[in-house]
């Protein structure tokens, strides 16, 4: 296991456990207890019994005909919109909560951005009777206000906070406050591959029942258990980290990454961690990071509630870093676009977050008998309202495509004046 985590928390430079003393204790013990609780007999059959009769697993793996023949490939879709609550979320918060549980706490908090993960953990606290509370930045809950409702629905707290850019970084750094203040009967359900140790392995091993999934049904449907390209989108990365978990080290599997480029990685305005930023620490892992020449972290822009996080899980970092994935910016405008491209091709509305990944698919070559498979992350009923604000099938231009437009248009203009001086020179007289 080439890319897997060691025993220290991490993915060769990036990873480990940057907490306040407060926490020291807390971490440590969940260190110690996860890796035998979760191989536990009891754990894995309480775990299995839940994805497969609560979650609805396993998603099914689609083949887009449609979609297939645009691309010029046999395009495969890995249906987690189809999972209860709508998104892969649920395979990690079913699989914490079971921890949580074993190691005797009474209370959980999450963070949240596009609310998937808020509403997946207020489900399995409503189903194991635990006291859920949420952190959701206000500008979020103002954007993704129907999930705000779901899960007051299902009794959790929702805490608008009304910290810095008011996002998912903002109601990160407010949910570890809080545990700081709540160390001995509160867990912290982490939702995705980020923070200290041992969570980005944590959340990673939740989610790689997608991959596990993947290789049966690829050998049901096409003769073999392995794709040729995978493509997921990526903010924190527990989508991406299910997706590739079991091929991380088949080299035979092309992997690629879409994160958010915002209004362009050539901008302030953008959420693309792995194209833009620095090693340093945030949330208590070194990390690739957006930050300041001073170390301060620079606020995320994106139009995807999910992906506005300004670093990266740590195995993502060190994936990215190595060359294993190619990873790939996308713009607002695109990722709109490809969210309308999938609706209208095959009838399936993807959530913002997963159009960045559908997206990815104009920004590859295949060949035609190429297997490749794509994660739909979750539904997009939760971005209707920002699929209309836009309400485009028509993608603006990158900088690359005004360079080329640009540069005609400049080349037509000099090339007129040149006719028409040759004509003033030679045809002075001409009417």
């Amino acid at each position: 296991m080439k890319y897997k985590v060691d025993e220290n928390g991490f993915y060769g430079e990036f990873g480990g456990a940057y907490v306040p003393e407060i926490l020291y204790k807390c971490v440590h013990d969940l260190q110690e207890a996860y890796i035998p609780i979760i191989e536990s007999e009891e754990f894995q059959s309480e775990y299995k019994a839940l994805l497969k009769d609560y979650a609805g697993r396993p998603s099914p793996l689609y083949y887009a005909k449609r979609m297939s023949e645009k691309y010029g490939c046999r395009l495969y879709l890995k249906r987690e919109d189809l999972n209860h609550t709508g998104s892969h979320k649920i395979n990690n918060t079913i699989g914490q909560i079971l921890l949580a549980k074993k190691m005797g706490k009474t209370r959980v908090i999450a963070e949240t951005g596009a609310g998937q993960h808020g509403v997946a953990t207020a489900t399995v606290c409503a189903l194991m009777d635990m006291k859920c509370e949420v952190f959701m930045g206000k500008t979020d809950v103002e954007r993704q206000h129907v999930n705000v409702e779901r899960m007051k629905m299902l009794g959790a707290t929702v805490h608008p906070v009304t910290t810095g850019n008011m996002t998912l970084s903002d109601a990160c750094s407010e949910a570890i406050r809080d545990w700081c203040c709540h160390p001995q009967d509160t867990y912290y359900l982490v939702g995705s591959t980020m923070g200290p140790h041992p969570y980005p392995d944590i959340v990673a091993k939740m989610q790689s029942i997608i991959s596990k999934e993947l290789k049966e049904q690829l050998t049901e449907k096409t003769g073999r258990d392995y794709p040729d390209y995978l493509i997921a989108c990526v903010g924190g990365g527990s989508d991406a980290a299910g997706t590739i978990y079991h091929y991380i080290d088949d080299e035979r599997v092309k992997i690629v990454l879409a994160e958010a480029g915002g209004h362009g990685i050539d901008t302030d305005h953008t959420a693309a961690t792995m194209k833009c930023g620095t090693v340093g620490i945030i949330h208590g892992a070194r990390s690739l990071v957006m930050q300041t020449d001073d170390g301060q972290i620079k606020e995320a822009f994106t139009i995807s509630a999910g992906l506005d996080y300004p670093g990266i899980g740590p195995m993502h970092a060190d994936l990215a870093q190595s060359g294993r994935t190619k990873v790939v910016a996308i713009n607002d405008d695109e990722a709109i676009y490809a969210g309308y491209e999938l609706t209208r091709t095959e009838g399936i509305i993807p959530a913002i977050e997963s159009a960045h990944a559908v997206a990815a698919l104009k920004k590859l070559c295949f060949r035609s008998d190429d297997i490749v498979v794509l994660t739909v992350s979750g539904r997009g009923d939760k971005d209707i309202l920002t699929y209309l604000n836009y309400n485009s099938l028509t993608p603006s231009p990158s900088p690359k495509e005004r360079g080329v437009v640009c540069f005609f248009l400049i080349f037509f203009i000099i090339f007129d004046i040149f006719i028409i001086l040759y004509y003033i020179r030679y045809y002075p007289f001409l009417p």
